[in-house]
């Protein structure tokens, strides 16, 4: 499982980049492999306001609907249409192309309540027990 030292996380396994008062926002590798063959993605439309912890989005797999939370509080200042076209994508570059929203943040701040990559697989292995 690939999960890259430079990302912020969420225990809801999205993942974050800052880009200055941004954040780039996806799913982390091991949230594509638990939901498998992803074949359907919906996002929010730019301008939406949100605040931590509420749908920016659904991702539908083969196995199940999972909703995507924002991690921080702001507007979505970009989307990624492309995912609605190839949304299979996530299972194969879920860090880059396959980004999926970013988020103009009312508070920077906000991001230290996200876990590192060391955090984050600490969080993954005491889930698995």
């Amino acid at each position: 499982m690939v999960i890259p030292e430079d990302l912020l996380y969420t225990k809801d396994h999205e993942w974050g980049r800052r880009e200055d008062t941004s954040l780039r926002v996806g799913i982390s590798d091991y949230a594509q492999s638990e939901l498998g063959d992803i074949v359907f993605v919906e996002l929010e439309k730019m301008g939406t306001r949100v605040r931590p912890g509420e749908k920016i989005g659904t991702v539908e797999s083969v196995k199940a609907v999972s909703e995507i939370f924002s991690p921080v509080s702001g507007a979505i200042i970009e989307v990624n249409d492309s995912l609605e076209q190839s949304p299979e994508m996530i299972n194969t570059d879920c860090y880059g192309d396959a980004w999926m929203v970013l988020i103009a943040m009312d508070d920077p701040t906000e991001t230290a309540h996200l876990m590192g990559a060391q955090a984050y697989r600490d969080y993954l292995e005491a889930e698995a027990k």
